[in-house]
């Protein structure tokens, strides 16, 4: 599916945003590993997270989507880790590098043998920096490839304790290693350089689980045993940012947009900060707690966007959000950089490269070295952009496309179903110009 996108109108309405897709993954792996019903509202039902959804009930748990005229309602009946049963065939992660880590740490800690594999992109991604950490807990793990396919099989096992200093500060390595520790009772503890996103912590202490951040440090106590829970997954902050810039770029000074019920969890808000230093006009209201997390109302009105240098601590907190703050770097009046962002070249495609292949040809200057990279705005027009398969790619040069003279194409957006199968229907509902085709047509 290809996009054809036009200069719009003003971006303005309101926006209620599906669920944010790391809170989803969890409340579905924490619900199947709990004892009792646990039932969640706003469940990001996009490929990614509907793939963990699948393997759990390959692992044998009762999970059904329930809809009312109200609402729809995901209800799991968890019977604890001794309710899994060992799994018939290999099980497909997809493009869902969230579902094969997190999984590898759960699944070495239980009394069977499975196999995970994903799509050719999932395929490529190091699993490495989750291996080495739960091998040291005494996981029996190891990666075979066939061709471009890669599966990696997991010997299930009784695992021991472990302090473990991470190198990097990835949420998911972390949370590996944490499911794995649920699976026994010695002492586990995880360090991070800097603090990565937090939702797994916040969302065990809501299971009843013993778990305690001490710094940069998380601990599991004794208390393990997970119980049922009624989870509201708040609107993903990764989804916001796209209409947030969009916004904010647009020339119309007399508008605002409205993203209600937001998640924000502060190691997820990075791409604000970094927006607010630029000049953005951004506003927070009725800020409150849903199940643990921070939320609130975003209302977003066009400015006068500035140069930014980004580097430092902050870079965790906003690395799926670099390639549509490239979008916003490109209407700011000086050159705007990133540095420290090597993460990027091991995300669905090599970020940094998949940038530098698009935003010259909207007349913006890109010039990148290792693990950083520059923008420089110059005279910005139309042209043909390619997702590579990328959904932030696709989503961010969709928004690009709003504010480009003449016409613009994104070609193979099909991946954006992988983390927001509404972007769509939320272009039409704030005034973008769009068609889909299914082939170019130029």
């Amino acid at each position: 599916m290809n996009l054809l996108v036009k200069p719009s109108a003003p971006l303005r309405g309101t926006l209620i945003l599906p669920g944010d897709k790391s809170i989803s993954h969890r409340a579905v792996i924490f619900g199947c590993m709990a004892h009792g019903v646990t039932t969640i509202e706003n469940l990001l039902e996009a490929e990614d997270v509907l793939r963990t959804v699948k393997i759990f009930k390959q692992l044998g748990v009762d999970i059904k989507r329930v809809k009312t005229k109200r609402r729809v309602v995901w209800k799991i009946k968890g019977k604890g880790l001794a309710g899994f049963k060992a799994p018939r065939g290999v099980l497909y992660c997809g493009n869902s590098g969230t579902t094969m880590r997190l999984m590898m740490g759960l699944l070495s800690g239980l009394p069977f043998k499975s196999r995970l594999t994903g799509d050719d992109s999932l395929n490529r991604r190091p699993m490495d920096r989750v291996v080495r950490p739960l091998m040291q807990m005494g996981a029996d793990i190891r990666s075979i490839r066939k061709n471009r396919e890669r599966i990696i099989m997991i010997n299930g096992k009784s695992l021991h304790g472990m302090r473990y200093r991470s190198p990097v500060a990835s949420a998911q390595v972390k949370s590996a290693l944490l499911l794995a520790g649920l699976t026994h009772q010695e002492k586990i503890s995880v360090q991070e350089p800097v603090l990565s996103r937090d939702h797994t912590e916040r969302m065990l202490a809501g299971f009843g689980v013993d778990v305690a951040r001490r710094g940069l440090r998380v601990d599991l106590g004794k208390q393990r045993k997970l119980r049922g829970q009624r989870v509201i997954v708040p609107g993903d902050p990764s989804s916001a940012a796209f209409f947030v810039v969009g916004a904010l770029i647009n020339p119309h000074a007399t508008t605002q947009l409205k993203l209600r019920r937001v998640g924000l969890n502060p190691t997820r808000i990075g791409f604000l900060t970094i927006l607010e230093k630029m000049g953005g006009t951004i506003k927070v209201q009725k800020r409150r707690l849903i199940c643990g997390e921070p939320v609130g109302d975003l209302v977003v009105k066009p400015c006068r966007l500035h140069p930014v240098s980004v580097q430092g601590k902050i870079i965790p907190s906003l690395i799926d959000e670099i390639p549509i703050l490239t979008v916003a770097m490109s209407q700011a009046a000086g050159t705007s950089s990133f540095q420290g962002v090597g993460e990027l070249r091991v995300k669905e495609t090599d970020r940094i490269e998949t940038l530098q292949a698009n935003l010259p040809r909207y007349g913006i200057d890109m010039a990148s070295r290792q693990n950083s990279f520059w923008i420089k705005p110059r005279q910005l027009r139309g042209n043909i952009g390619k997702s590579f398969g990328d959904h932030r790619i696709a989503m961010s040069l969709a928004i690009l496309g709003t504010v480009a003279p003449g016409s613009s194409w994104v070609m193979q957006t099909e991946c954006i179903k992988t983390s927001f199968p509404q972007f769509f229907a939320c272009l039409q509902s704030i005034g973008v110009k769009f068609k889909l085709f299914k082939r170019k047509t130029l």
